[in-house]
């Protein structure tokens, strides 16, 4: 009738739209093939970002143990002592306590033998109540010199200077005492925390850093000031995480190593790699647990390097020195050349070595220059160590 006829159902179809489909199929491949080389990328730029920051890790125990003390004993002074008697009233914790007392002790056993002077030295009881009793047993016994070591023998030494004026006492770490015959010998605590606080940030692999103080007063927040300060100085955005065992008046924390073993496990199981401590005896916990955990301690005071078995030397970073000894041997040196001055603190900072930091096990090598032009910044004033946390 006129009118074309339907196309079958399956009318075959032409060449032209083969080639157009083809095309089409191909385009379609190279998108969806560009798109998956895109995302493919993707996760391995991520893993090798993430690969980067696993690799730098937190800081492990890498110091070679076995090394002989960098560190000069104290003496070489001259001068005639014999006849002289110089007494000595140690803090709670003993004269083995690897810290604070042991360094004062080693300032006496010098001072002895270079000078020939009698020396002797006394412990007080486990809390320390007996601290007056015993610098009143040295005074009525006519020595010399007597040293309290440390803060808390203010209270009692304050009127006991004025009952016996003939006796020459000197104290560490206090300088409220004013009377024309009491030495305070004081140090710059925040200058050398300042330092291993700086090479703290250096190790650390996480930015997390820890702080571990014997008890929570003025002078052990000098500690945690410079030691906070110099992680600020080398990573402003590094955390510092401080605490104390116990709170005045309460000061057996510095001779309570397993209340210290127990922080610093809390931090090492956490993200903080490297802990300092400003606790006396306590730090003996400290040390375990950093072997426990494969991570770093900082010691205080001495060069604790020196004071821990071959096992434990890996992961002693470095130590904030604190020569006591130095400390001890000066006034003994000069109560014996007639020099010694009452009233008039005797001051111990980085300018003349009073504090400093150890170099033992060789974990500060890359870091030594840095921290000996932070030392001069400190010396010159360039720095500012802040003295409260």
């Amino acid at each position: 009738e006129g009118r074309a006829s339907p196309l079958p159902e399956e009318t075959p179809v032409r060449p032209r739209t083969w080639f157009r489909l083809l095309a089409l199929f191909a385009a379609l491949g190279l998108f969806f093939a560009a798109c998956s080389t895109e995302d493919d990328s993707s996760p391995s730029d991520d893993t090798s970002e993430e690969d980067e920051q696993e690799s730098s890790g937190p800081a492990t125990c890498q110091g070679t143990p076995g090394e002989d003390p960098a560190l000069e004993p104290v003496g070489g002074g001259e001068g005639d002592g014999s006849g002289l008697k110089i007494g000595m009233v140690l803090d709670i914790g003993g004269v083995d306590d690897d810290s604070f007392n042991e360094a004062a002790h080693a300032g006496l056993v010098a001072a002895e033998e270079d000078f020939g002077a009698e020396v002797r030295y006394v412990e007080p009881n486990e809390d320390g109540s007996n601290r007056g009793e015993l610098l009143r047993q040295l005074a009525q016994e006519d020595y010399d010199l007597v040293i309290g070591v440390g803060f808390l023998f203010a209270e009692s030494m304050g009127p006991l200077a004025d009952e016996f004026t003939d006796v020459n006492f000197a104290i560490i770490d206090d300088s409220s005492l004013t009377q024309s015959n009491v030495t305070p010998l004081i140090f710059a605590e925040e200058q050398g925390s300042f330092l291993v606080g700086a090479a703290a940030a250096l190790a650390s692999g996480t930015g997390q850093i820890g702080f571990i103080g014997g008890v929570n007063t003025e002078l052990i927040n000098k500690f945690e000031a410079g030691f906070a300060a110099g992680v600020a100085q080398i990573d402003e955005d590094a955390e510092v995480d401080a605490r104390y065992i116990t709170e005045p008046p309460d000061f057996a924390g510095f001779a309570d190593p397993a209340s210290a073993r127990t922080m610093a496990d809390d931090m090492f199981d956490s993200e903080i790699d490297v802990v300092y401590h400003a606790a006396g005896g306590s730090g003996g916990g400290l040390f375990e647990a950093a072997v426990d955990a494969d991570r770093l301690a900082i010691g205080v005071d001495s060069d604790q390097y020196q004071q821990v078995d071959e096992a434990t030397q890996p992961c002693i970073l470095t130590s904030m020195l604190k020569r006591v000894d130095v400390a001890v041997y000066t006034a003994i040196e000069n109560l014996v050349n007639d020099e010694l001055t009452g009233g008039t603190p005797l001051v111990f900072d980085l300018e003349n070595d009073g504090v400093g930091f150890a170099t033992d096990g060789g974990q500060l090598a890359d870091f030594e220059d840095e921290l000996n032009d932070l030392r001069q910044q400190i010396i010159d004033g360039d720095i500012e160590v802040p003295t409260t946390p």
